[in-house]
């Protein structure tokens, strides 16, 4: 069933691109200055479900996650953090592999090894320690890398600020994601629903920040939508080599 959904989510945001990507982006995507210019095809609709997803953050998703921080020790949480990170390093080796970026590939290559031994299944990041910082690589800036360079901004439900590009590679990747297969082949598709619960309860704590952006903003969507384009072009650009200037980023 998990294997059905996954399926199914990655066709239908190939669907969306197909519809979305029927217009060309403006002025290529940059201004005069270098930074990113919103191409919002799908205003209209990305607002509806900009404003839902902010209703679930004030009423479910924010109380559950202050109550997750409240019940679990800062030192387990961390350990949490640590190690559902390490599961994801084949992703992103896999990722760096397919944009060219061999000396990435080969960092989060020992990154995992070094993590997933010393550091008990990633619960401790020694790697980081060791001088192998982690890499960013997702099947989206893989997209970018392959020539996918323009793509209109989208709003997913629960996941917040994406692109019509980046949606489609998230829906590839939970797809493909080795670790799920693996959990999934082991019949342990519990323990995979709850580790997408935690990553999520412990990602939430970044609501904290929304909240202080939204605070005296007239128009908190086209904030959000800025800030979370400037940042995604910097590590779109590090596929494909280019080293750019990003804002404060949201955690």
């Amino acid at each position: 069933m998990i294997r059905q959904s996954r399926a199914a989510l990655a066709a239908c945001l190939l669907m969306g691109f197909m519809l979305a990507g029927c217009a060309a982006p403006p002025n290529g995507g940059r201004d005069e200055l270098g930074v990113v210019e919103p191409w919002d095809p799908l205003e209209n609709v990305n607002r509806v479900t900009f404003d839902a997803n902010m209703w679930l953050n004030d009423n479910a998703i924010g109380p559950t996650a202050q109550a997750y921080r409240w019940a679990v020790p800062d030192y387990v949480q961390l350990r949490l953090r640590h190690g559902i990170a390490n599961l994801g390093e084949p992703l992103v080796f896999g990722n760096d592999m397919a944009q060219a970026r061999v000396k990435s590939a080969f960092t989060t290559f020992w990154r995992f090894v070094f993590n997933s031994t010393v550091g008990l299944a990633g619960l401790y990041d020694v790697a980081t320690d060791l001088g192998l910082p982690r890499q960013t690589g997702d099947f989206g800036q893989t997209l970018y890398a392959w020539g996918m360079r323009e793509s209109p901004y989208l709003v997913l439900p629960l996941f917040g600020p994406s692109t019509v590009r980046d949606g489609m590679g998230m829906g590839v990747e939970m797809w493909a994601d080795p670790t799920g297969r693996v959990l999934n082949n082991a019949n342990a598709g519990d323990a995979n629903i709850a580790i997408g619960v935690v990553g999520g309860l412990d990602k939430a704590r970044n609501l904290e920040t929304l909240n202080e952006l939204k605070k005296g903003t007239i128009d908190f969507y086209a904030l959000l939508r800025s800030v979370w384009l400037q940042n995604r072009q910097a590590t779109l650009d590090e596929a494909v080599g280019i080293t750019s200037s990003n804002m404060p980023a949201i955690p």
